[in-house]
């Protein structure tokens, strides 16, 4: 008998709209002959499920649904929500208390990593490098100078807790700090103020599954906007180059270190490890992502073919891991 795979899809960010398309990548990509695959949607305490092109309430005690009289128990989650609350740990929490499988990091490690600011503190004290950077809890805690003062100009105001550069803006002038924390706060409650970094843009993604870690070709990211905003990464105004063209020994520090730092965070599954080489060669991180993004032109499915491998085999990988 097949397993039934639930692609858990849809979050309560502005992220939804990129959640959805991974998880119709990931409908493509996975094995129909080894699995039954259903996209299930988790937007606020709207859960439901796909099936024979009608929709169906998800039954939350067990992350089941009723057709009829025939109920319907899943094998297998893969949680491809960007955002909370698939990417902060609350699903894992809520999967791990009902006993379900997933592919992705657990409580801990998706906490840490959704969590800018917080994950590059924590992973500094490992010898990874990182940019300076200051956290802001409201729109009042720091004055203008005082951020200048801390990262310098330029500087980039993001979110603390979101992705696909929502709310991300790169500050050159004081005069554009309050804009910019304004449209940072509205993507979430925190908000990091990281200095700018000249380099070059590169990410790397890795797994694991059977005992095995698998290092993916690095690619090198060339954006045609001022920095790799939302338009550049959905709207084609990009340049991604696998392999990356980056001297060998510097692609294999970029190798090592994301394997230790899917070590350190204590990883599961595919994460995405996001750095800027500066112009001295070093390797600094920008952020960690515990669920890419899969739709086919995304950055892991690229690497996997870079490398010589099918998505549908790795996929299944995952899953019988």
């Amino acid at each position: 008998m097949k397993k039934k795979v639930a692609i858990v899809a849809g979050g309560d960010q502005s992220e939804v709209v990129v959640s959805l398309k991974s998880a119709n990548g990931l409908l493509s990509f996975m094995d129909k002959d080894k699995y039954d695959v259903y996209i299930v949607t988790v937007i606020g305490g709207n859960w439901e499920v796909e099936y024979n092109n009608e929709k169906y309430p998800i039954d939350k005690n067990d992350f089941s649904f009723t057709v009829g009289q025939e109920k319907i128990n899943f094998d297998y989650a893969y949680i491809t929500i960007h955002g909370t609350p698939g990417e902060d740990g609350k699903l894992q929490g809520y999967f791990d208390l009902i006993k379900m499988p997933y592919s992705s990091c657990g409580v801990l490690a998706s906490a840490l990593t959704y969590n800018k600011f917080t994950c590059n503190t924590y992973l500094k004290n490992f010898g990874i490098p990182v940019a300076k950077s200051l956290r802001l809890r409201n729109i009042n805690n720091y004055t203008e100078q005082e951020i200048i003062d801390t990262v310098g100009l330029p500087c980039f105001i993001k979110p603390n807790d979101g992705g696909s550069s929502f709310g991300v803006t790169k500050v050159k002038t004081q005069d554009q700090i309050s804009f910019a924390l304004k449209k940072a706060f509205e993507e979430g409650a925190e908000v990091v103020v990281e200095s700018f970094m000249q380099g070059t843009e590169i990410t790397c993604g890795i797994y694991r599954a059977g005992g095995k870690t698998t290092v993916f070709p690095i690619t090198e990211v060339v954006s045609e906007n001022e920095f790799f905003d939302y338009d550049a990464k959905y709207k084609g105004q990009v340049k991604e180059i696998t392999p990356a063209r980056i001297p060998e020994e510097v692609a294999n520090v970029v190798r090592k270190q994301t394997e230790k730092i899917y070590n350190i965070i204590g990883a599961h599954g595919i994460i995405r490890v996001d750095y800027i080489i500066t112009n001295d060669n070093v390797v600094n991180l920008l952020e960690v992502n515990t669920t890419p993004g899969m739709t086919p032109t995304s950055f892991i499915p690229q690497q996997v073919r870079a490398a010589g491998l099918n998505i549908g085999d790795v996929l299944s990988e995952i899953i019988e891991g």
